[in-house]
């Protein structure tokens, strides 16, 4: 029985530990997760009112055309997809990679006929795993990303499908919603949809010209669809942290409370026991 008890208060004492490292983990993704909802909020207006300008300037053009506003027939499709360089966020990336991999399965029938731009740790390794043709990654993201540290990978993938590369870009990451919420999302990046056609037209003149101006500003404005999902990315993995380590620390709790009571039966009963022991030993000798 001694020996039983030493190993309940161990395994009490590694679910004490465990539940410090994950209630530290969630105090920090919590203070994180602040810093990059703003971000993610800040930049939508931006976005927005580029996604004016450009309508403006191509309801006031005749006949637009550009690669990136053409349909043409899908022969390749490109995939750019978000994940985090670290775990421990609960479904965040499996839900966002199983997205995309039954996408690709049901869609396509060899490696030939797609390719793969990747941000995170996590979705490079997964689709190494697998074998899947991967153009360009970056990893290492710092928790406030700046454009400066995806802006290889975007002009990468916006110029490919401007170049012919490839027929359609499709953008996988995680909407951020709130702490709880993060929807897995996909959508067509390339070639942009509601964008010609709408909007008022604005009486400026522009200098060479408006689709010139156009030309310039849609590769920026894919560029910045790219950027704002990645910040949503960022607060969507800080708040499925956040939970994923709050219910981690719930269930150490619980399993604390379960091994104590435990504990304390034993004790009790190893004492019982004892007591048992030394009144039937005085009873012999009476």
């Amino acid at each position: 029985m001694a020996k039983g008890m030493r190993d309940i208060k161990r395994e009490i004492k590694s679910k004490q530990n465990t539940k410090q490292i994950t209630k530290a983990m969630e105090m920090v993704a919590a203070s994180k997760l602040r810093k990059a909802q703003e971000a993610a909020t800040a930049s939508r207006p931006y976005a927005d009112k580029l996604k004016e300008v450009v309508a403006s300037i191509a309801a006031g053009t005749k006949d637009v055309k550009h690669p990136m506003l053409e349909t043409r027939p899908i022969k390749k499709t490109g995939y750019l997809v978000i994940t985090s360089d670290r775990g421990l966020a609960g479904g965040y990336n499996s839900n966002i990679l199983r997205k995309v991999t039954q996408t690709i399965r049901e869609n396509h029938k060899s490696t030939d006929e797609y390719v793969l731009f990747v941000i995170g740790r996590k979705g490079r390794d997964f689709f190494r795993r697998r074998n899947m043709p991967i153009v360009e990654e970056v990893i290492g993201l710092p928790d406030a990303p700046t454009f400066a540290d995806i802006k290889s990978i975007a002009y990468s993938a916006v110029k490919n499908f401007a170049d012919g590369t490839y027929d359609e870009l499709h953008l996988y990451y995680n909407e951020f919603v709130n702490a709880i919420t993060q929807v897995p999302t996909a959508v067509r990046l390339l070639p942009l949809e509601d964008v010609s056609g709408k909007g008022s037209v604005a009486s400026y003149e522009y200098e060479p010209s408006a689709e010139g101006v156009l030309e310039v500003l849609l590769p920026k404005y894919a560029e910045t669809l790219i950027y704002s999902a990645v910040l949503d990315g960022k607060a969507s993995e800080f708040g499925a942290r956040m939970t994923a380590m709050g219910s981690a620390t719930k269930n150490a709790n619980k399993m604390i409370n379960q091994l104590t009571l435990t504990y304390n039966r034993a004790r009790q009963a190893a004492i019982t026991q004892e007591i048992s022991e030394i009144v039937a030993g005085a009873n012999a000798q009476s």
